[in-house]
């Protein structure tokens, strides 16, 4: 094609005629407009916006539009909420349409650019120029619709097809009167044919303000006055009545209100208030929205509670798998607070790290009970006003996080999750926690006073459940109101049965996948289980699961598969390479190094303690990112050692001629925590006595500067760790051996631990 020439599409404009240089922004409705548009957008090329000869055509043909209209450049789109496109243009051009492609999906065509086929030179451009600008000024004069702004753009022009073109796009001709303009070929005949019609505007403009002026000078006085009086009056009246009706609405409600006679007073009182304030004031929306708030507040609603012990047993059983101690003291509480008729006090604070499964729990007690669940998250709140409301005195006043949970559940009865209770903070606003100890305590929660609601409110008949990671950030009191039941996490074992029983059929259901169309294979599971998450719920398992079945999903649209089946062997191809390794146990005895247990919030992990003797003067050297409490059991070992030298066969100054260099891998990690004391002794022992560790055997365990063997916690996710590095002997203190029945069955049967008191007893069972 030519370069004047151009392919595009085209958009009938309704009531609207654009000129070149001229920026305009409207809503495109229709859809062969919206379609032309993203069309434009998506081949970079420019748009052709010609007016419509009649507005009201839906569908426009060909015959409907006018010859000349103006090539534009989509600037800006912005998609509205009503499906309407906004759109920002830019007029460039003249053209016509040459040839018609198509008209649907959205009409589409050849457009010629219009040629000049005549340049203006000076004298004759001065003088059009100065015509214009003069004609303009006049109608400036007389025309509140100019801006000043839009006057002084127009009159610092120098071109006078530029100065034509803007005139006529801002100046409200009618649209024949801007299509004649637009349409001219010739600059001349344009300018002249805009000189008169702007002429002809201005005098029509002129004789409407005059007529305007004379009628308002012609109003009596009189007239005018009591005409806008009785407007006043009316306006007066209208409002008056409206707030009658409105506080006389509050009455009613609140006196068919069953609540306490003092409540009933107190909100009385305060609509006598509301209908004595006069509307336009900001007390008068302050009133109404305490009303509002207090009398939707759930005062006499209950929900019947249903419980069967086999029934809340079957749903427990239903939404999770495992967790046996926690469901079976879950089933203790409802069942002791069915057998008091919910006059238990007991409040249950589920404790464990990230996607074990603590909100799912609180929803099945829910459940199980047949109330209303509800939700309120705590996690970094600092202010006591999130807890007790802020007093209706203050601007932006509202309820605190309890009562605005109570108005949404509207039931007086529900079962309120109080999420991430760990992570509340305090500062200079008050501390929250403290807030808290009233709401949770059933001797005092029977009559809350929140301080925007100002009545008091009975929180007693509410079963609240609290979550959290960690319990060394709640505070002692808060603390001791709660029960503690702990979700430690779960073995591979039972993340592969959660993924295949629970896991699958939600990711399928979000991505909209069938078991049929995509296929994980149980090798698969495992495989994400131990090389694609670490952590010790299913959270980010989950998260695998469904990006694996997104990817499926996209493989099916793209070939023309039925079905996909990932496997162990392919999954790389879906997730990438590994992104954890589990350390393995040493191949062989070595000697100075020893493998130790730690507990970490994503589950257990073994920590490997490496230990170097050289020549020196008595040194002690500890890397690998060590927290104090892991540097004094490095101190108390070496000092245990000291003191057994003579059992240990060693000279009674070997240390004063050596140096000592304890490290433990992964040193861009921190670690610390009490139970590493042991198997730095251990390693330490090795250094010194050149006695190989055994490489089948890990330790957990704190030292004391006599040796004695003190408890740790975490068993559980240790002897996971210890299970999947593959050690089959586990040293633990002999006060953990309590803790041995609560590890898995699968690990318990396949491993041996080996209770000790004494660090000696560490030795004879640890070195060669």
């Amino acid at each position: 094609m030519e370069n004047n020439i151009n392919c595009m599409p085209i958009i009938p404009m309704r009531g609207l005629v654009v000129f070149p240089y001229m920026t305009l922004n409207f809503d495109a409705g229709r859809d062969i407009s919206i379609r032309a548009i993203d069309a434009a957008i998506e081949k970079r090329t420019s748009v052709f916006l010609v007016t419509q000869k009649n507005s009201d055509a839906e569908a426009p043909s060909v015959n409907d539009l006018y010859d000349v209209g103006t090539i534009a450049r989509v600037k800006q789109t912005m998609r509205m909420p009503n499906g309407v496109t906004r759109v920002i243009v830019e007029g460039l051009r003249r053209g016509y349409v040459r040839e018609v492609l198509s008209l649907r999906p959205y009409m589409n065509g050849v457009i010629e650019e219009m040629e000049e086929p005549y340049i203006l030179e000076s004298p004759l451009k001065d003088a059009y120029v100065l015509r214009m600008k003069k004609t303009y000024e006049e109608y400036f004069t007389v025309s509140p619709k100019v801006s000043m702004d839009d006057f002084m753009h127009i009159v610092t022009m120098d071109s006078p097809e530029r100065i034509c073109d803007s005139i006529a796009g801002n100046v409200d001709f009618n649209i024949e009167t801007k299509q004649k303009i637009l349409g001219s070929p010739d600059i001349r005949d344009r300018i002249e044919e805009l000189i008169l019609a702007l002429a002809n505007h201005t005098q029509i403009v002129e004789l409407e303000g005059r007529i305007a002026q004379k009628v308002k000078e012609r109003m009596d006085e009189h007239q005018k006055e009591y005409y806008m009086r009785e407007q006043l009056r009316v306006i007066q009246e209208e409002l008056g009545d409206g707030i009658t009706e409105e506080a006389a609405e509050y009455e009613e409600r609140i006196r068919k209100l069953k609540a306490k006679k003092e409540v009933k007073e107190k909100l009385l009182k305060e609509v006598e208030r509301f209908a004595s304030l006069p509307p336009g004031q900001s007390e008068s929306a302050v009133e109404r929205n305490y009303l509002d708030t207090v009398l939707d507040m759930p005062w006499n609603k209950i929900t019947k509670e249903t419980f069967k012990i086999k029934d809340a047993q079957k749903i427990l059983e239903e939404d999770h798998y495992g967790l046996e101690k926690v469901k079976e003291r879950v089933l203790e509480y409802l069942a002791v607070r069915n057998m008091t008729k919910g006059k238990s006090n007991a409040i249950l604070c589920l404790v464990g790290p990230p996607g074990v499964g603590k909100t799912s729990v609180a929803k099945s007690i829910a459940r199980a009970l047949g109330r209303k669940y509800v939700r309120v998250s705590l996690g970094g709140i600092h202010d006591e006003a999130d807890i007790r409301g802020h007093r209706k005195t203050y601007i932006g006043a509202m309820e605190g996080r309890i009562m605005a949970a109570m108005k949404e559940v509207k039931t007086k009865n529900p079962l309120m999750l109080l999420d991430e209770i760990d992570k509340m903070g305090v500062d200079y606003k008050g501390d929250p926690s403290a807030a808290l100890l009233e709401v949770l305590d059933y001797e005092q929660n029977g009559a809350f006073r929140d301080h925007y609601i100002e009545v008091p409110f009975d929180l007693s008949q509410v079963i609240f459940v609290t979550t959290a990671n960690t319990l060394e950030t709640i505070s002692r009191p808060l603390l001791d109101r709660m029960e503690i039941i702990e979700l430690s996490g779960y073995t591979g074992a039972e993340k592969l049965q959660i993924a295949k029983n629970y896991l699958m059929k939600k990711a399928l259901e979000k991505t909209g996948m069938s078991a049929k169309q995509v296929v994980i294979t149980e090798s698969a599971i495992k495989e994400i289980i131990d090389y694609y998450t670490r952590e010790a719920g299913v959270r980010k398992l989950e998260q695998q699961l469904e990006a694996l079945c997104r990817k499926a999903a996209k493989k099916l649209l793209d070939s023309d598969k039925k079905s996909v089946r990932i496997t162990a062997k392919n999954i790389e191809g879906y997730l990438g390479k590994r992104r954890y390794h589990f350390e393995m146990m040493n191949e062989t005895d070595q000697v100075g190094i020893a493998r130790g247990l730690a507990w970490t919030s994503v589950g257990g992990e073994t920590l490997s303690v490496e230990v170097n003797v050289m020549k020196g003067t008595g040194k002690l050297k500890l890397t690998g990112q060590l927290g104090d409490v892991m540097q004094e059991s490095a101190a108390t070992a070496l000092s245990y050692i000291r003191s057994r030298a003579d059992k240990l066969h060693l000279s009674d100054d070997f240390y004063e001629h050596s140096d000592v260099h304890i490290h433990v891998p992964e040193g861009a990690v921190p670690k610390d925590g009490p139970s590493a004391g042991i198997t730095m002794a251990t390693a330490l022992v090795s250094a010194f006595t050149e006695r190989p560790v055994k490489n089948n055997i890990a330790m957990t365990g704190e030292i004391t500067l006599r040796g004695r063997v003190l408890p740790i916690g975490g068993l559980k996710e240790k002897s996971m760790a210890a299970y999947r590095a593959g050690i089959k002997t586990v040293i633990i203190p002999e006060e953990n051996k309590p803790d041995i029945d609560e590890i898995p069955s699968e690990i318990r049967e396949n491993m041996k631990f080996i209770p000790v008191n004494s660090m000696d007893a560490v030795l004879e069972t640890a070195l060669r």
